[in-house]
């Protein structure tokens, strides 16, 4: 097999016998934190140590505390939870492209370097379903974007809980699915992507058997004889909006309801009125990842044109359509890995883990943009970033050329940016020359990339190769160091 370099990434991998088929590693994680904070260390939950490098993570959470002061400043400030992916991540050549946050839901998407400008159309949506609607305690988050021109869509779900309650979370389910919207007219709702992964804590219990036959059969691992009596699995027999999501086994042992801390499932006394009881929740697979691929029968075309110009056995089908576009884009998912990571024990619920293989090939091969820095930079003098557009695209007055840091975390991670209609110094017709003031460029200099960003598709689409910024020659002069730095950009300035 050929592979495509891609920074030492297994991902990516292009199968020459197959006509430019390309395989992309998706790493996905689901997790109930419970409102605590984040461990010290997630790199066992991201698999960091495996030889096979995902192209793609995807992390959805459940209860991220939410109180009011913290909510507002999360909201203004990355959240705790996102900072230790971010952190642990950015080293390692990942960037956050997108994520979307209500109450207590939180989806994150990240993805290698090289693959950023190749993610677009990105948007993202929210429904409540807790408090009648008023409250987002409950519901759904999700997140849909063309991956090298296929349409993907990710929804992250917290449904109802308790024993009794599973066609109420069917119905919030089916709620979710038909209010979500996109602004697309070839791909509005979730179930016009090629492929949705649902996940989430769907809150879906063991029914009937009682406590002992429960605990007996995790403690000997025998996990099927309770897969009949699990009511998502339970639930897919009657609703044919679950019976299109494919899942792998659960081979793992239940993932709620642990004590803290411990690999325990429940063992506290629940107070009640009169006092203490016995009654403790029995272990359920309430935290869960599936995903549905396009039907032949309900394709149309490749939706990696959309707003654009320019397991098991069915599982694993070919998402292609009737017509020469979608037999020539075809799309495959391919699930490698689901289990549970039971070393971590802040929640009452242990992560979940989905690693899938996308095997695909590209609609898009070259980015939309080709961005670059001209010439020396330096906070010594104004600066010049030159941009080529290399596709037609939807552009704006409000795009905008980044700069950052090599290994930045995300997109909003820049130091300084450009609007590329305000600040056009020249242009022609191959070429645009875009100024950039040597007010806003770092005085310690470093190495350094130049990112496009379009507004109206909501991303990055062209990357500069990484440049350096020289050290300011005023900073040499004068002997200033990091704390002095606002007095060296006053000296420059003036």
């Amino acid at each position: 097999m050929e592979q495509e370099v891609l920074s030492g990434s297994l991902g990516g991998m292009s199968l020459g016998g197959m006509s430019n088929m390309h395989v992309f590693r998706l790493h996905m994680v689901t997790w109930n934190v419970g409102t605590a904070e984040p461990p010290e260390d997630v790199s066992s939950l991201l698999k960091l140590h495996s030889p096979k490098t995902p192209d793609l993570y995807v992390i959805g959470l459940q209860e991220v505390r939410a109180a009011p002061l913290k909510f507002v400043a999360d909201l203004a400030f990355d959240d705790s939870w996102s900072h230790l992916f971010m952190n642990t991540l950015a080293p390692l050549g990942y960037v956050k492209v997108s994520s979307i946050r209500m109450q207590g839901l939180l989806l994150l998407f990240f993805c290698r370097l090289e693959h950023v400008p190749f993610i677009r159309n990105i948007q993202v949506s929210y429904t409540r379903t807790g408090m009648f609607g008023y409250w987002g305690n409950k519901g759904g988050v999700s997140m849909r974007l063309s991956f090298y021109g296929h349409m993907l869509c990710f929804l992250n779900c917290h449904l109802a809980a308790h024993m009794n309650y599973a066609s109420q979370r069917v119905d919030e389910f089916e709620y979710i699915l038909d209010n979500q919207t996109f602004n697309s007219k070839d791909t509005p709702n979730i179930r016009d992507h090629k492929v949705v992964f649902w996940f989430g804590d769907l809150n879906f219990r063991i029914a009937d058997h009682g406590m002992h036959f429960l605990r007996t059969c995790i403690n000997s691992q025998r996990f099927n004889l309770l897969w009949s009596k699990d009511q998502l699995t339970m639930m897919k027999r009657q609703a044919a909006s679950l019976q299109e999501f494919e899942e792998g086994p659960l081979d793992f042992q239940p993932t709620y309801k642990f004590d803290l801390h411990s690999d325990n499932y429940d063992s506290r006394l629940q107070r009640t009125w009169l006092g203490f009881n016995g009654k403790k929740r029995k272990p359920a697979w309430t935290d869960r990842i599936l995903w549905r691929l396009k039907s032949d029968d309900s394709s149309t075309q490749d939706e990696g044109k959309d707003d654009e110009a320019g397991g098991s056995e069915k599982a694993q089908q070919q998402a292609s359509a009737p017509g020469e576009e979608d037999e020539n884009y075809p799309l495959k998912v391919k699930q490698d890995l689901y289990t549970s990571s039971m070393e971590y024990g802040v929640s009452d619920h242990k992560p979940v883990v989905g690693i899938f293989q996308l095997e695909l090939r590209k609609v898009h091969n070259t980015p939309l943009v080709h961005v670059s820095a001209e010439g020396d930079w330096s906070a010594d003098f104004d600066a010049m970033a030159t941009y080529t557009i290399l596709q037609p695209f939807p552009s704006s007055a409000w795009d905008w050329i980044g700069l950052y840091k090599v290994g930045f975390k995300s997109t909003m991670d820049y130091i300084t940016y450009t609007w590329v209609k305000d600040d056009q110094v020249s242009l022609n017709d191959e070429r645009v020359q875009v100024y950039v003031s040597k007010d806003e460029i770092p005085v310690l200099g470093g190495e350094c990339i130049l990112c496009y960003f379009s507004s109206h598709l909501q991303c990055i689409v062209g990357i500069s190769e990484p440049f350096k910024v020289q050290e300011s020659r005023v900073a040499i002069e004068e002997g200033l160091v990091p704390e002095n730095v606002n007095e060296l950009d006053q000296a420059v300035s003036s």
